[in-house]
């Protein structure tokens, strides 16, 4: 089975998405394109941890981090294997315990980012849906009219473009100061903050 290899490039709201967002993967070894539509919370989670925000308290998928790395193991792999009727699907793979579970491409990613794992999608699928942006300004794969917001991995854009999530970095400043304070409720009030930010973005 032929896969490539998959980076991520970033996310992207639009006003009009009613709390949907798009995550951007890249073809390491090429400019086509995968947009994957994922919910609010999912691409919160993505987001934080490529701004390198740490909460006063582990999200979902720091959670699971956390036991998958008491449980002795790493997530070796995320492969993006099926697509059916518009929806993607997942395998979570851990190569030194033999497993591989099914999961949502957003889940995947999200601990993808956190693990440094490698992303991977079968060819067919990219084949498929990839998409190769005409012009820096539709790199998203719309056209630069349609209000796109996008949060951006500097390691994987060139560019290093950030828009509105820059905010962000002035609230992770606050938020590691109060944390270092041990001010939990400031910390608190920071992080609704962030969320409300990357929800209205």
């Amino acid at each position: 089975m032929d896969k490539i290899q998959l980076t991520v490039l970033g996310l992207s709201a639009s006003p009009a998405s009613n709390n949907a967002y798009a995550l951007i993967l890249k073809e390491s070894d090429g400019d086509r394109r995968l947009p994957i539509i994922i919910g609010a919370f999912e691409a919160q989670a993505i987001a934080l941890e490529m701004e390198g925000v740490m909460p006063p308290r582990p999200m979902t998928h720091d959670l699971m981090k956390s036991l998958i790395d008491s449980l002795g193991t790493s997530l070796d792999e995320v492969f993006i294997n099926d697509l059916r009727d518009g929806t993607f699907y997942a395998k979570l793979i851990f190569e030194s315990a033999g497993l591989e579970i099914d999961a949502r491409p957003s889940d995947a990613i999200a601990l993808a980012v956190r693990f440094n794992s490698d992303i991977f999608v079968k060819s067919e699928i990219l084949d498929e849906t990839g998409l190769i942006p005409p012009n820096d300004e539709s790199a998203l794969g719309g056209d630069a009219g349609d209000e796109m917001n996008f949060i951006s991995n500097p390691e994987n854009d060139p560019k290093g473009q950030k828009t509105p999530i820059s905010t962000v970095e002035r609230l992770n400043n606050q938020l590691d100061k109060a944390i270092r304070d041990e001010d939990y409720e400031r910390a608190a009030e920071i992080r609704d903050e962030i969320k409300r930010i990357l929800e209205s973005t």
